[in-house]
């Protein structure tokens, strides 16, 4: 088994789809690496992680939002794809199992595992954003940690 563990912000917001009865969120994450380079300068590499976070329990959808920092980890899998100039291209997708908040670029802060069971964990003094209060998230909590 390979697991890839990512932590970066998001390009833009979430989109949530049903494919043949099941949910899929779909999200990119960019994570930016400072480095520098033989003359001494500093450098930035960006590498972008298209995600696909497939389950039943969408709750978390509406906190997935431009520029949020996320944890995610799953299963990685480079796909090639033929560019316009004849050359192939790659990019990184990776098959999401679990998504942790970290915080947001305007300042709010999120903690604790982005699933379900956690999301009424969602932090008071998080900005309002058109984000649904605990309160409003139905979703029953049945996978318990231990």
């Amino acid at each position: 088994m390979i697991k890839l563990q990512v932590i970066g912000n998001l390009g833009k917001d979430c989109v949530t789809n049903a494919v043949n009865g099941k949910n899929v969120i779909n999200f990119n994450v960019a994570h930016t690496e400072k480095f520098r380079d033989a003359q001494g300068n500093q450098k930035d590499k960006t590498i972008w992680v298209d995600c696909a976070y497939w389950t039943d329990r969408t709750g978390i959808a509406p906190y997935l939002k431009k520029g949020t920092q996320v944890y995610v980890e799953g299963t990685p899998e480079v796909r090639t794809y033929p560019k316009n100039d004849g050359t192939t291209g790659a990019s990184l997708t990776l098959r999401v199992v679990s998504v942790q908040l970290l915080g947001s670029k305007t300042g709010g802060d999120y903690s604790g595992i982005a699933t379900p069971e956690s999301a009424t964990q969602q932090s008071s003094s998080a900005p309002s954003r058109n984000i649904p209060a605990p309160s409003d998230i139905t979703e029953p909590i049945d996978d318990l940690p231990f």
